[in-house]
């Protein structure tokens, strides 16, 4: 295979009449009327609504806008002016009470406080995993951080048990936002379209029955730096363009890459090509100026989350 530093690059006009046959099968298999995207205010979801508009045209989409009181203000914001640009009909519903009701915040903050008993509403909090694979080898351990209104910040590595109380509250967001992106669905007769990437479906960055329960994936194949090309293309908002990948998800800002990819897009999306294709590690390193060993750390962090979230890739077990 002729590995190289360009070969994600895409021809664009080719890959909108690829996308526009699979829109058109599926909404003829699916006998549905449009389509429902939940606007994050992120590029992958603004390339998505991009592409609906684009295929099916903007009569036919209708973009929800999901805060809670967590979510940055940027992300409606941006979320707003891209649905202005294509000319959507928007509805915004604030998830924040729906989360309440079910105690998600409450739940979260109990693990929290079992982790840092002086945390409060006023603090900040997110979970990341160690910084920079490529230049330190570490286990994919999550640290807790939280940071009070004075700006200081405390962290501590979470135990199992945490960890899982703090994710299980926190992926409630995902999966209450998909229960309006299908009740809207359903009222118009629309399908519902997910907004993953292939560099996120490859390693399980994405809730089960949350962001990962849709419809349709239409991005799915596409590495994310290939989502933003896509996305130049079509003229999504430069806001957007610019802004950093974030599953804002958290009241501490947090990025994709401190979150869970550990590198930036660029060296990920080429390395998780060469692990996909199988490209020998020596002509990855010689391609990419990376040592052996950084190759070697890269491919088994990924083979590791593959291997952990292929139960997210498929549909339950059954005897059938």
């Amino acid at each position: 295979m002729d590995f190289h530093q360009d070969i994600l690059n895409l021809d664009c006009k080719k890959e909108m009449e690829r996308l526009s046959r699979f829109f058109q099968d599926q909404m003829r298999t699916m006998r549905r009327e449009g389509a429902v995207v939940g606007l994050s205010g992120g590029i992958d979801s603004a390339l998505v609504a991009e592409l609906c508009v684009q295929i099916l045209g903007p009569e036919k989409v209708l973009g929800l806008i999901l805060p809670e009181k967590e979510s940055s203000p940027r992300s409606a914001e941006y979320a707003g002016r891209q649905a202005d640009k294509l000319g959507i009909p928007t509805e915004t519903v604030d998830i924040t009470p729906t989360l309440e009701g079910f105690g998600a915040y409450a739940r979260r903050d109990e693990v929290i406080r079992s982790v840092f008993p002086e945390y409060t509403s006023e603090y900040q909090a997110k979970i990341t995993l160690p910084a920079d694979l490529l230049s330190k080898d570490s286990l994919n351990f999550f640290t807790l951080k939280i940071r009070d209104v004075q700006g200081q910040v405390k962290s501590t590595r979470l135990g199992k048990k945490a960890l899982n109380g703090i994710v299980a509250a926190t992926d409630l967001k995902q999966r209450t936002r998909m229960m309006y992106l299908y009740y809207y669905a359903e009222r118009e007769n629309y399908l519902v379209c997910g907004t993953t990437n292939k560099s996120e479906t490859i390693q399980g960055f994405f809730v089960k029955y949350g962001d990962g329960g849709v419809d349709i994936e239409p991005t799915a194949h596409l590495y994310k730096t290939q989502v933003y090309q896509l996305a130049k293309h079509l003229g999504v908002v430069p806001e957007i363009l610019e802004r950093a990948p974030s599953p804002d998800i958290f009241s501490y800002p947090v990025s994709d890459e401190e979150f869970y990819f550990r590198m930036p897009y660029a060296k990920l999306d080429l390395l998780l090509y060469a692990w996909e294709n199988k490209v020998p590690q020596p002509e990855v390193g010689e391609v990419m100026h990376l040592s052996p060993e950084q190759v070697k750390r890269a491919f088994r962090d990924f083979t590791a989350k593959y291997n952990a979230t292929k139960h997210l890739r498929q549909l339950p077990p059954n005897l059938a």
